[in-house]
């Protein structure tokens, strides 16, 4: 089997693992070379005993252990594994079936505009950028200096491609078709909902953290806007490093405390008008509340 053979066979895995729906994202799969994000080997992979399984974005600080490939074989890489970018961090480039299942849920079509904060080495954005091809838009936003630099190397072949470094909490992309937060929040940022333009779509891993720097762990929210509203479902968990400037102390608490009762699942719409919280409120805070009455709900 050929490299080109193995990404496909690779792409067909994600596919059945992580039940992509998307036929273009399949094919993004099995064009994007991933050892061109990931630079020469051999690689470090994570050992899977020594990781949370909950894990699949980069890993949360204080653990886990890495073992090294035999040699530079990209064969290697066409698992649906971790791999290491800095090990001394524990950061990883995200493990392919759950990205997959998150990219797939951003319900991407051609042309469209689409927002990835933490773009990381820019292997998931050039994926995307497959989906919505040369037709689209697709801005990657990487706080880390280091690797904005070399996302924006990794990516100089894709022309409807740009990377940006800048915090993804503060940055304003413009009306997008969707947005993917690769880092953990307390919630959902004023600019990421006011950018989505009308059925837009928005992937957010809503986290709980021991501080502003350290990963955690929580569920993913898929929002997507309405004509009466944003409608707002958890679709999976999640455990991943923080999102900078994009975490409040009090909200960090008080969604601990919201999913702990275990009742994530309720949740239905998210609200943007004022209204005093109440029982439907799953996590109310200042300009937006996720809840559990339907769009365009208003609470007795």
């Amino acid at each position: 089997m050929n490299l080109n053979e193995l990404r496909q066979y690779y792409a067909e895995e994600i596919r059945a693992v992580a039940n992509i729906q998307s036929e273009a994202l399949v094919a993004a799969f099995a064009k994007v070379a991933r050892e061109h994000f990931l630079g020469p080997g051999p690689w470090q992979i994570p050992n899977p005993d020594s990781w949370q399984a909950i894990a699949p974005m980069a890993s949360i600080k204080g653990g886990g252990s890495y073992r090294t490939t035999p040699d530079d074989d990209p064969r290697h890489l066409y698992h649906n594994i971790l791999v290491a970018i800095d090990a001394e961090r524990k950061l990883n480039n995200g493990q392919p079936a759950s990205l997959a299942m998150w990219i797939d849920a951003l319900e991407l079509q051609t042309g469209d505009r689409v927002l990835h904060v933490g773009c990381g080495v820019g292997y998931y954005t050039a994926i995307m950028a497959e989906v919505v091809g040369s037709s689209g838009h697709v801005i990657g936003v990487e706080v880390d200096e280091d690797l904005a630099e070399r996302a924006r190397r990794n990516l100089a072949y894709l022309n409807h491609v740009e990377v940006v470094h800048a915090s993804g909490a503060e940055f304003d992309a413009g009306a997008c078709d969707a947005i993917f937060i690769n880092a953990g929040a307390t919630h959902p940022q004023a600019v990421w909902l006011d950018n989505l333009k009308a059925g837009g779509r928005l992937i957010v891993p809503l986290t709980t953290s021991r501080d502003e720097t350290s990963g955690g762990g929580g569920f993913m929210l898929k929002v997507k806007r309405e004509e009466q509203g944003y409608a707002a479902r958890f679709i999976s968990p999640v455990a991943i490093f923080s999102c900078a400037g994009a975490r409040d102390e009090a909200l960090n608490q008080r969604l601990r405390e919201a999913m702990v009762k275990g009742t994530w699942g309720a949740v239905q719409s998210l609200r943007r008008e004022p209204h005093e919280a109440s029982d439907s409120c799953w996590l109310h805070g200042e300009g937006f509340c996720l809840s559990t009455l339907p769009v365009g709900g208003t609470s007795a």
